[in-house]
């Protein structure tokens, strides 16, 4: 399998405080890697940056997409690349309907790779079939981007925004949280749907039930700003029975 993010020695600083302190990693295509740790550990800082967020400055090491330096890179372009970010806390944008925002966004995307933009029927299919993936009425498609949503439909509509996109990088910052049994049924589901030989996910969360669903290759444990342990999908278990003091004391 072909390298699709590698990043080595990663250190990142939001203002004067530094959050990630030599983050090292390599994902393959084809993989789903899962990065857990307790609160403040870095896990959405690791995100954001992996992102482009401005907020946020790379101080050492390199970030490298399917061989491209990411870090000059705007979020938008990054975008452009292929990678997709799932906040933690979506975005709502009252006045703008979410299938304006997915056709104003998949064109664009388009358009970056030199084609013309998306048909009014082919826009329509792709909507439906993606809709259907996360058991979204299509009333929602006429709706204000995330107005008014509930937390389980926010994140419903993020993994149709990301079905939309075809991202070849997605990165979910804990899109399971705040969710109840169904609505974390239906993005695990829809999520695992998406995987493929050729696109990579990476999954931020706290809790293992996510990966009940979306059973990922490799589980990373962050603990401030580092790697400190990394398995597989038995790892996330002992970590739901045993929380991460276990791995902090023997460090």
């Amino acid at each position: 399998m072909n390298t699709m993010l590698k990043i080595e020695n990663l250190h990142a600083a939001v203002g004067e405080k530094e959050i990630l302190r030599g983050i090292d990693l390599e994902i393959k295509a084809g993989e789903v890697h899962a990065i857990m740790g307790p609160n403040g550990a870095g896990k959405s800082t690791l995100a954001a940056t992996l992102a482009g967020r401005d907020n946020i400055t790379v101080t050492d090491g390199t970030i490298r997409f399917e061989g491209e330096d990411l870090v000059p890179m705007s979020p938008e372009e990054r975008s452009w690349k292929g990678i997709f970010l799932g906040f933690q806390y979506p975005v709502e944008i009252p006045g703008l309907t979410n299938a304006n925002f997915m056709k104003a966004a998949v064109n664009e995307h388009r358009k970056q790779r030199g084609l013309g933009p998306v048909s009014a029927v082919e826009f329509l299919r792709m909507m439906k079939e993606k809709m259907a993936l996360v058991e979204m009425d299509s009333s929602f498609s006429s709706r204000a981007v995330n107005a008014g949503f509930s937390g389980g439909e926010k994140k419903r509509n993020e993994v149709f925004q990301m079905a939309m996109l075809d991202p070849k990088l997605a990165i979910l910052d804990e899109s399971d949280s705040g969710l109840d049994v169904d609505a974390l049924r239906i993005v695990g589901t829809g999520v695992d749907k998406l995987r493929r030989p050729d696109n990579a996910t990476i999954l931020i969360t706290h809790y293992q039930r996510l990966l009940d669903y979306i059973v990922p290759d490799y589980i990373h444990v962050l603990y401030k700003g580092r790697i400190v342990m990394t398995g597989d999908k038995d790892l996330a278990r002992e970590i739901e029975e045993r929380g991460y003091d276990w791995i902090i004391n023997a460090l």
